[in-house]
């Protein structure tokens, strides 16, 4: 099991020993083991709720770029989050919830904040995708 995990581990980029204790490590590295094991056993897509909360800077760049090392190997990724900027960042298409209904979704390189908080104020969504 520890070589199974140090190569998935590998494979993702992510320099954790796999026999560490989980009370040695940080949150940065607490989440990335997170995403590393979801990854892992996941055999088309992860959905991650908040998956930078409560990281400093650095932890947040760490997990932002294991996800996207975690999509590059085909792997899809569906994140939860109200930071939108990072959204912005990572996603290729962002859907907009608003009182648990879907406002729209939109490719996330034809959005800006401005506009998807407007969407999630109003209930509508300019420049939606299909």
């Amino acid at each position: 099991m520890v070589r199974q995990t140090g190569a998935a581990m590998a494979r993702l980029g992510v320099t954790i020993q796999p026999s560490a204790e989980v009370y040695t490590l940080s949150g940065g590295q607490r989440q990335s083991a997170a995403v590393a094991r979801a990854a892992m056993w996941a055999t088309s897509a992860i959905f991650m709720d908040e998956p930078t909360a409560n990281l400093g800077v650095a932890q947040t760049k760490g997990v932002l770029e294991l996800i996207q090392r975690v999509r590059v190997a085909g792997t899809a990724v569906v994140i939860i989050s109200h930071n939108l900027p990072q959204m912005l960042e990572i996603a290729d298409r962002i859907v907009i919830l608003r009182l648990g209904r879907t406002v729209g979704q939109v490719a996330a390189s034809a959005t800006s904040v401005d506009d998807l908080v407007k969407a999630m104020m109003s209930g509508e969504l300019r420049n939606q995708v299909g």
